[in-house]
């Protein structure tokens, strides 16, 4: 849909930047909303992507309604705690409606948190928390649930860890984890946000991998022999988020430590596996292996000269 406008918020994210190069690139008319007084490397990082950058107050309804006018959808790559994905989403969803936004794309982009139990994972508490609201809205909506960023894999996340060659595991060997890059997943919800007919919820991931799997592609990269290392099971991973979160009690933190071994935990889980896969909605797009993401980490570069690991 070449032309079609689409309101982004949350764009001078890493997220939201990609998705908006995205759109541009497939033909969209972006208009990127950032918060009045925004300025640093975020913003210009957004309006080189060819973005309309329109400053807004998202307290005030009257505005949000004004930048949604006209839109044919609006894309939230918002990323915080409740203030920011129950409350400024809510209004940017409220905007929506009032300005007869025909569709909206939530800031989801996780694993499929609506198969898991309430009030085990802080962060999917509260997209499941707006998911009611949305889906109780007047709109078309489309959730894009893309698994873990298979960015995060060279060090954000505790999956491979160089320094003892081990990767980190918890419960069932043989579950598959689901990983897409952040490049892919921005191309596809920017497929997504310029066609009509999306349903409710799309996922996809660009790759499916279990922890001896990854073993055996961090070896082969380093030269290096790679073991899984599984401390326990499911359980005492519990019991160690527990611990950590009433010793932490970091709750203005979008992730501390235990909201990543939630999300861990929540994946080796198998609860949450994405299935069936979207991924061929839009054949143009390729998908990054997670060979090729950890092909890129520094820390897995082999030393020149070392013999493969056999």
């Amino acid at each position: 849909m070449s032309g079609a406008r689409v309101v982004l918020a949350g764009g001078t994210g890493q997220l939201g930047v990609k998705i908006a190069r995205e759109l541009v690139k497939r033909g969209g008319v972006v208009t990127a909303l950032v918060r009045r007084g925004s300025a640093g490397n975020g913003v210009a990082e957004l309006r080189q992507t060819g973005a309309e950058v329109t400053e807004v107050d998202y307290g005030r309804a009257v505005e949000l309604q004004r930048a949604c006018a006209g839109a044919s959808c609006v894309v939230s790559a918002l990323s915080g705690l409740e203030d920011v994905i129950v409350g400024v989403q809510g209004m940017l969803l409220d905007a929506a409606v009032a300005a007869r936004c025909p569709r909206f794309i939530p800031s989801d982009f996780a694993i499929d948190y609506v198969m898991l139990p309430p009030g085990k994972n802080r962060n999917f508490d509260l997209r499941r928390k707006f998911k009611a609201r949305l889906d109780a809205a007047p709109i078309a909506a489309t959730s894009v649930l893309c698994g873990a960023f298979a960015d995060m894999l060279s060090g954000q996340a505790p999956f491979v860890l160089p320094k003892i060659r081990r990767v980190l595991a918890w419960g069932n060997l043989r579950v598959k984890l689901d990983f897409t890059s952040m490049d892919d997943a921005a191309a596809f919800t920017a497929a997504g946000a310029l066609d009509r007919e999306t349903p409710r919820t799309l996922r996809i991931a660009g790759d499916q991998v279990t922890a001896p799997e990854l073993a055996a592609i961090a070896s082969e990269l380093s030269g290096e022999r790679y073991r899984v290392l599984r401390p326990g099971g499911l359980r005492m991973l519990e019991v160690m988020i527990s611990l950590a979160r009433a010793f932490d009690r970091k709750e203005e933190e979008v992730f501390p430590p235990w909201q990543g071994m939630q999300y861990m935990r929540d994946m080796y889980g198998g609860l949450a596996k994405l299935s069936p896969l979207d991924n061929g909605r839009y054949p143009e797009l390729r998908w990054t292996s997670v060979r090729e993401v950890m092909a890129a980490d520094p820390r897995l570069q082999r030393a020149a000269g070392f013999p493969s690991a056999g």
